[in-house]
């Protein structure tokens, strides 16, 4: 141990007399003067939609307003949050639809190229000169 010796300051003001002078039982309850239901912000929903997929940047539009949303309803601009988060979800909602419309496809077109491969005609001759050329026929 060092043997410094330590200045505190004596212009202080303590909060309270002692422990005995605090009232029992009283909570510390803040009402903020407004019955307005706070908007969510959606930013874990955004953050999913950022990093899957992500088609033409829907998920990271939805995770800017979202972001923006929180900023506003840090500072207390209900009306700014309800918009930003209104936007974002409806972002969040477009990014989600593409991102289960992508994988439906691809197993759809997987599918139906696997009952082509199966029936007489797409066997073999689907690999050969105008296997694929018959393979889109059927859908014309």
């Amino acid at each position: 141990m060092d043997n410094a010796t330590y200045c505190y300051s004596t212009d202080y003001t303590p909060l309270t007399t002692s422990k005995s002078t605090r009232k029992a039982g009283h909570s510390t309850a803040i009402n903020m003067g407004t019955s307005e239901k706070i908007p969510q912000d959606y930013l874990v929903w955004s953050l999913c939609n950022t990093l899957y997929v992500n088609f033409c940047c829907l998920g990271f539009l939805a995770l800017i307003y979202s972001v923006k949303a929180r900023d506003q309803k840090t500072l207390g601009n209900i009306r700014e949050a309800r918009e930003n988060s209104e936007k974002a979800k409806w972002y969040n909602i477009l990014a989600s639809g593409w991102n289960l419309l992508v994988p439906l496809v691809v197993l759809a077109v997987l599918v139906l190229l696997l009952l082509y491969m199966r029936s007489n005609e797409g066997s073999l001759p689907f690999f050969g000169e105008h296997g694929f050329q018959r393979f889109f026929s059927h859908f014309q």
